[in-house]
């Protein structure tokens, strides 16, 4: 029973792993073109979904994920916070069909990865005297490295930010709550005279979506991410909850 696992999307949030003194350290790289990263970084995103692919070979719908440590006891919760253990799939003749594992841990810690160029504009900002001498004596190198402006190729150790995970969770895309609408960067933009809250995508030069439904701007921003389509198809996901470390 092989398991897969897709960000939502591959242009939105995915993952890699580096080595950082020996220790395999793994990034995790937010949608720049909707200012994810941005978001992160300034604390107004602190989840992020990822999808769970389950093989073709499971040919009956999936009803529920249970952890494997209670799998016995039949306990039926999609929701159950996962801590460090696998999931077990069930379809719905209730049959064990499937194993999967989240990609992270409650209590790991992930760098957030930044293209050199956007790493090198931060430490001048900032006029960290230390690390801009050892970064002034690489930085040749590093404008000719593939990573200068992709930061799918960059070293987690070079990293200034990084997450870490405090909650887990499993769900269907569509049962997202209003409140991790907000988790997931969409904006409240603010409350009409009715009372009604109106919510924003983040802005882009394409635009942006207004609307008095969070879900439907979070329909519209997973789409545009991760492909048309995703919000309909109801994926189930692993729900990560985080912080910003530094």
């Amino acid at each position: 029973m092989g398991h897969l696992r897709r960000s939502i999307g591959s242009r939105n949030t995915r993952s890699i792993k580096t080595s950082v003194g020996g220790i395999i350290m793994k990034k995790i790289i937010f949608n720049d073109e909707f200012g994810l990263t941005q978001a992160v970084l300034e604390g107004r995103k602190t989840m992020t979904r990822i999808i769970i692919e389950i093989d073709e070979c499971v040919r009956f719908p999936i009803i529920c994920f249970r952890p494997l440590e209670n799998w016995e006891k039949k306990v039926v919760n999609p929701n159950y916070v996962f801590n460090g253990h696998v999931y077990a799939v069930y379809n719905e003749l209730d049959l064990l069909c499937h194993l999967v594992k989240p990609r992270y841990e409650i209590g790991e810690v992930v760098t957030i990865a930044q293209s050199y160029m956007d790493v090198d504009r931060f430490h001048r900002k900032g006029k960290n005297a230390a690390y801009l001498e050892y970064l002034d004596s690489i930085l040749p190198e590093l404008k000719l490295h593939p990573g200068w402006t992709n930061k799918m190729f960059v070293k987690a150790d070079l990293m200034p930010h990084h997450i870490e995970i405090t909650g887990i969770k499993v769900e269907r895309l569509q049962d997202i709550s209003d409140e991790d609408c907000l988790k997931e960067g969409i904006i409240h933009a603010y409350t009409d005279n009715e009372g009604i809250k109106i919510y924003h995508t983040p802005h882009t030069k394409r635009g942006y979506l207004s609307t008095d439904v969070a879900q439907q701007a979070f329909a519209f921003l997973i789409d545009k991410v991760s492909g048309k389509g995703t919000w309909e198809s109801n994926p189930f996901v692993f729900a990560y909850e985080f912080v910003l470390v530094d």
